[in-house]
């Protein structure tokens, strides 16, 4: 069964930091760029950055440029977000997603939700002192 486990996720202090993991569970990443996404209450799933798998080029949402940074180790078959100078705006229900060969991430439309093929169950995020 082709799956993601996340973590990672928890309740964070104003201004801490994050790391979140995506491990691919039944399957390599080698094939698949990887978005990560994220959901707060009320809102619309958006898209934060997405790495591919070839050669670990990046591309980020314009609200996530300095403050998050996505990387995977491929031995691992996990991708991470490292999200820091945490604030209450950032709490959300975080999700990473597969993308066969990229065909999102190298042409810069990461960011819908349509078109990926595998999505992790979430982990939540929480910002609060």
């Amino acid at each position: 069964q082709r799956r993601f486990v996340e973590s990672g996720g928890g309740l964070v202090q104003p201004g801490g930091s994050l790391r979140l993991s995506c491990e691919a569970s039944g399957f390599t990443l080698d094939d698949y760029a990887i978005g990560w996404f994220r959901q707060a209450p009320g809102k619309e799933r958006e898209g934060i950055s997405c790495i591919m798998a070839s050669d670990g080029t990046t591309d980020y949402a314009d609200f996530a440029k300095g403050r998050f940074t996505i990387s995977r180790d491929n031995a691992k078959n996990t991708v991470y977000l490292q999200i820091n100078s945490l604030k209450p705006e950032v709490a959300a229900v975080y999700y990473c997603a597969a993308d066969w060969k990229g065909q999102l991430c190298s042409g810069g439309h990461f960011g819908g939700i349509l078109g990926y093929d595998y999505w992790g169950q979430g982990t939540q995020v929480t910002v609060s002192s």
